[in-house]
């Protein structure tokens, strides 16, 4: 059903074309001179261009079950008509150096085409982020919500400054992003009638990173992104095989107790490299994982709770009902996206300005 979210999704994109611009557009019908923001009639088009191919591409992926090196070129492409328009209508890849280091660096700094680079791992990390902490009904709906509703927030504190209008940009997007997210978690929520598939977790993270592209906050958009940053660390040592990785990290259903359990990773000892053993023995100190070692005939075998934050909460509290789990992750979500305004209006003051 994330194909069907991201088809309404772009009906009323389309149907809303020419309502931020009619006004411009009579202006320039009663003067001589060109008023009309062809800039941002183009931004606003680029946008939409991005979220649908966006959407394309994830059905593809639902489809033809690509494998995971393609999930990362795929957002990649699909960023690349967002890219050029902030080249030709903007072109600004300078940042504000923070107070502590600007004695060596100065107050700005040209970040040439790396800033460019940084946005488009920028879309990446926001499509995948919420396509990793996903599998239990109703969280990459919840956790997508969440954030959705946490942007239209702060979109709507900064219309009162000087840079209004590109959080007028965001809100165009945003507002009927949180509806139609909303419809479907309606549908999702335990027990589940829908499957969202990767379509809808790629369609959040392309409108997610349109509107902090466009919108100049991509620094404010990470800070929401707080519990996926987590999780994406804590599954580094999975996710780039220095611990092996089963294809599906997803907890176990117990149907005894109707309860949701760690689910375990089993693979032998002579299979970890040295960096594999140093992550290992690193992650058991901090108490983030549970080991068990077995000896078979031959060799010893490792098992270890795989590395999610779903699986985690599930080693704080014990066996949990899938409902109750979900609203505990939601929970950690709102929680975060509060820490994120807090860094952003109070602890901002000490790295920069204003």
């Amino acid at each position: 059903m994330g194909v069907v979210c991201g088809t309404v999704f772009l009906i009323c994109m389309f149907l809303f074309i020419p309502i931020p611009f009619v006004t411009k557009w009579m202006q320039q019908q009663d003067i001589e001179s060109s008023v009309f923001p062809h800039n941002e009639f183009v931004e606003f088009i680029a946008a939409l261009l991005s979220i649908c191919c966006m959407i394309l591409l994830g059905y593809a992926d639902d489809t033809l079950d690509l494998r995971w090196r393609y999930k990362l070129i795929l957002p990649t492409i699909a960023s690349l008509p967002l890219l050029m328009v902030y080249f030709v209508n903007i072109g600004s890849t300078t940042i504000v150096v923070p107070k502590p280091l600007r004695f060596w660096i100065g107050l700005n700094l040209n970040l040439g085409i790396l800033y460019y680079v940084y946005m488009g791992m920028l879309a990446v990390f926001c499509t995948n982020a919420i396509n990793i902490l996903a599998g239990v009904n109703g969280l990459e709906t919840g956790q997508s919500l969440v954030i959705g509703i946490s942007i239209l927030v702060f979109n709507t504190i900064e219309l009162h400054n000087e840079c209004w209008k590109t959080h007028l940009f965001s809100i165009y997007f945003i507002l009927p992003y949180v509806f139609v997210t909303a419809a479907l978690l309606y549908h999702n929520w335990y027990p589940s009638d829908v499957f969202v598939g990767d379509t809808f977790c790629y369609f959040s993270g392309m409108t997610f990173a349109v509107v902090a592209i466009l919108g100049h906050f991509s620094k404010t958009m990470l800070l929401f992104f707080i519990p996926q940053i987590l999780n994406f660390i804590y599954s580094l040592p999975q996710l780039f095989r220095f611990i092996p990785c089963p294809r599906h990290r997803l907890p176990k259903h117990n149907e005894d107790t109707d309860k949701l359990e760690m689910s375990i990773s089993k693979f032998k000892a002579s299979e970890l490299s040295l960096l594999g053993w140093i992550c290992l023995e690193f992650f058991s100190l901090l108490r983030l994982i549970t080991i068990k070692r077995n000896t078979g005939e031959d060799e010893e075998y490792i098992e270890i709770n795989n590395m999610t934050l779903i699986n985690f909460v599930i080693k704080l509290f014990g066996p949990l009902h899938e409902e109750r789990l979900v609203k505990i992750l939601l929970i950690i979500q709102v929680f975060g996206s509060c820490l994120a305004m807090f860094i952003r209006y109070e602890v901002a003051k000490i790295f920069y300005d204003s």
